[in-house]
């Protein structure tokens, strides 16, 4: 299996992020359709799947475990919308450079500056 960041949430869903855009690539990959996957509303995040059936609250943590990481985050140090879909809404053009795709349709929660301060002091 290809090495991607990875956490538990509360409940125990395993939670998988993306390195670069080579492994989002594998990332993207390896998602089952109904799976939700997260990535930053700004370009420069991994993109993150839950594996199994996602509650809200594991929607939420694994909301900020992507934020954590994304460039958004690193640069300016304050809240991060984060978008989540489904894995079968995700799609692929020809002409996308590596790491990069298309969703057909999303919701997006905002992850406070706190919060990812929160999951820093935790790990």
């Amino acid at each position: 299996m290809v090495n991607f960041r990875q956490f538990t949430t509360s409940s125990g869903k395993l939670v998988l992020g993306g390195k670069s855009a080579e492994n989002n690539e594998e990332l993207i990959k390896q998602i089952e359709p109904d799976e939700i996957v997260l990535h930053t509303k700004a370009p420069g995040s991994p993109f993150v799947n839950i594996k199994g059936e996602a509650t809200k609250k594991d929607i939420k943590e694994a909301a900020v475990f992507c934020a954590r990481y994304s460039q958004d985050w690193r640069d300016n140090k304050k809240d991060v919308v984060v978008h989540y879909f489904k894995g079968k809404d995700i799609h692929k053009e020809k002409d996308m450079k590596t790491g990069t795709f298309g969703v057909k349709k999303y919701k997006e929660v905002t992850v406070k500056k706190k919060e990812i301060e929160g999951f820093l002091k935790e790990k």
